[in-house]
């Protein structure tokens, strides 16, 4: 009785939550100034961060084990309200402001409850502004807390409460209900993606396990409901990133979920016999896209553990080396997710976490349940080692081609690879390199470009879809050995950023299907190859016209029919119209003109807004599989017009 008193008093000291538990740092007035600085940008995902602020407090309720349910709602009119059935935002006096606690966390930049004390022991907020920066953000925000038996409601207008905080009723519940109204003076364009939303709230149930998180979107009647529920953790979160196209080639996944050195872990994997691998890590809920300790403590669990078990059981005899990171990782989809008290986020992003003791607790953490993982399971262990030493193999034969492919580079120096015509600049920041479709087209460029700046690779027919080949393979293949030399990068794990020689590589195509297709290879090559290319900004595709409009000695060009219909209308619904089938058909001057001539043309920049979808879509399109290609070409061939990647 004794040993449980104890527990229920330190309970009771850690779950308080009351005024003397909000923390004053510095006032709002910099938020509306300088909102970049507070939400990353006043741009599509600066809006959508207003409503990830505000749910990252109901989920620190939830993380804490005090809210179950969260109810996301988007109003007509831009307007959004956050419920949680928590503690409730405290209300009562608080004494370092002598206003009511609830004034103080949202008209107060840094006040809160995660600065300080025992009322969060986890917080999942990236920056700590939490609802006060939203509160500064908005023409109008309303709080409703249900707490120490009422209903208490509070105000606000850019910030500035509009009357103290007062009690409308009495209620024998706890939460906290935030409605706000982005305000369109500080963002560009006020309009919420049900999309965006629905992939951030799901993948934050999953991170947080026996939460219910519903979404109701109300800007049209009927109003469409969306409700999340994961009692399995990282393990339901597995089978989402896993793609139908992908064969799983365990029968059980791995699962770990356990505190150690005062850190909460969670980590699951499983082995598909694709070749590409897919790591995600999250820190208090939040996305370490560049990963961090955490990882490379998950990282080095599995290099050691499985080469431990392959010597052990014979896989690997004494002369054999060991089985490589990158060995292990091929077709891994893994998981890996750490809740700690003070998390040190690293980089401009925050999205590396620096913390050295998540390290050695995720890599005790994962060693000791992949051992037993292992033993226990014996028919998974040999399908996995399998996988690994089919890897290390594969390894090795695409070490001699890239050795082959980087040798032929070297030697060839100044004149690169084939067919290619480079620039006569050695500044890879004002150089650019097109990447063009056909022997007939690459002339044309050749004549037309600016030789001082522009490089032009022309390549021969379609290039080899990499989604299905190795990389030993895949630098067998002319056209792509070409390409890989002319970028000056290397590739894999040589792969040097900082080698590449032109800043700006543009795909260019006809705009028929082939063109199209070909266009799609190239994709596909860059995203599994050359992702750093993508997410540097530097791939970009080449918009050329379809139409050429003609009156008399007035030329004009028209990039869509729309806009040659409005030239026809212009010159009175006369002239003659060329609609162009190939870049073959325009001669050099027109090819400059309209496509690559900086004043003029029009580029398209190739992002990658989500990774994980675009993972996919590339598996389905390009992928082995042909029943979730035929699926999709039928579910979406009559509604898409143009498919952004």
């Amino acid at each position: 009785m004794k040993k449980e008193s104890k527990k229920e008093e330190k309970k009771k000291e850690t779950s308080s939550y009351s005024a003397k538990d909000i923390y004053v740092l510095e006032g709002l007035d910099p938020v509306r100034k300088r909102p970049g600085m507070y939400i990353g940008s006043t741009g599509v995902d600066g809006l959508h961060h207003l409503i990830w602020e505000i749910v990252d407090n109901s989920l620190d309720e939830a993380i804490g084990g005090y809210a179950k349910n969260i109810t996301v709602e988007l109003l007509k009119d831009g307007i959004v309200s956050v419920t949680d059935d928590g503690r409730g935002i405290p209300v009562d006096i608080h004494p370092q402001t002598k206003k009511s606690a609830l004034e103080t966390a949202l008209c107060t930049l840094h006040a809160g409850g995660k600065f300080g004390g025992d009322s969060y022991k986890i917080s999942s907020g990236l920056h700590g502004v939490g609802v006060s920066v939203v509160n500064a953000l908005s023409t109008w925000m309303k709080a409703e807390i249900n707490k120490d038996g009422g209903i208490h409601v509070q105000e606000y207008k850019k910030g500035i409460p509009q009357y103290n905080v007062k009690k409308i009723g009495k209620s024998d519940t706890t939460g906290t209900k935030i409605t706000f109204q982005a305000d369109p003076t500080i963002f560009q364009k006020i309009e919420f993606d049900i999309k965006k939303i629905t992939d951030h709230l799901r993948q934050q149930a999953y991170l947080t396990k026996g939460i219910h998180i519903d979404i109701i979107d109300a800007r049209k009647d009927p109003a469409t409901y969306y409700g999340f529920y994961f009692d399995g953790g990282l393990k339901s979160f597995l089978h989402y990133l896993v793609s139908e196209t992908e064969q799983i080639i365990q029968d059980e996944p791995f699962y770990v979920h356990k505190e150690m050195e005062k850190i909460d872990i969670e980590a699951s994997f499983l082995y598909t016999s694709d070749v590409e691998s897919e790591e995600m890590s999250f820190a208090n809920n939040i996305h370490t896209t560049d990963g961090g300790m955490h990882l490379t403590g998950f990282r080095s669990a599995l290099t050691r553990t499985l080469n431990d078990y392959a010597r052990q059981n014979g896989f690997l005899k004494e002369a054999d080396e060991n089985l490589s990171g990158d060995d292990v990782r091929e077709g891994l989809i893994g998981v890996v997710s750490v809740k700690l008290r003070e998390p040190q986020f690293e980089g401009q992003t925050k999205a590396r976490l620096g913390n050295p003791e998540a390290r050695t607790a995720v890599e005790a953490a994962v060693n000791e349940a992949l051992k037993e993982f292992l033993e226990k399971r014996s028919s998974d262990a040999r399908r996995i080692i399998e996988k690994n030493l089919l890897a290390a193999k594969a390894r090795k034969a695409a070490k001699a081609a890239k050795d082959t492919v980087l040798r032929k580079g070297a030697l060839e120096g100044l004149t690169l690879p084939g067919k290619l015509a480079d620039c006569s600049s050695r500044k890879a920041e004002e150089s650019e390199l097109f990447i063009v479709e056909g022997d007939s087209a690459g002339g044309s460029c050749k004549q037309g470009r600016d030789r001082r700046t522009q490089a032009i690779l022309p390549l021969k027919g379609k290039i080899l879809n990499v989604e299905k080949s190795r990389v030993d393979k895949m630098l067998l293949n002319k056209e792509v050995r070409s390409l890989v030399v002319a970028l000056g990068t290397a590739i894999s794990e040589r792969f040097d950023i900082s080698k590449l020689r032109y800043h700006k590589i543009i795909l260019m195509a006809d705009a028929d299907v082939d063109g199209a297709h070909i266009t799609t290879l190239l994709l596909t090559l860059f995203y599994r190859y050359f992702r750093q290319i993508i997410e540097g900004g530097y791939l970009y595709i080449a918009q050329p016209p379809l139409f050429r409009v003609q009156k008399g000695k007035d030329v004009r060009y028209a990039y869509g029919e729309e806009e040659r219909e409005k030239i026809l209308k212009i010159f009175g619904g006369e002239g003659s119209v060329q609609r162009y089938k190939g870049l073959g058909e325009m001669n050099p001057e027109q090819l400059w003109e309209t496509t690559m001539n900086p004043e003029n043309r029009m580029l398209k920049r190739v992002v990658i807004d989500d990774a994980v979808q675009a993972d996919k879509l590339f598996d389905v399109l390009m992928g082995e599989a042909v029943e979730p290609r035929k699926k999709f070409i039928q579910a979406y061939a009559s509604t898409v017009r143009n498919l952004d990647i």
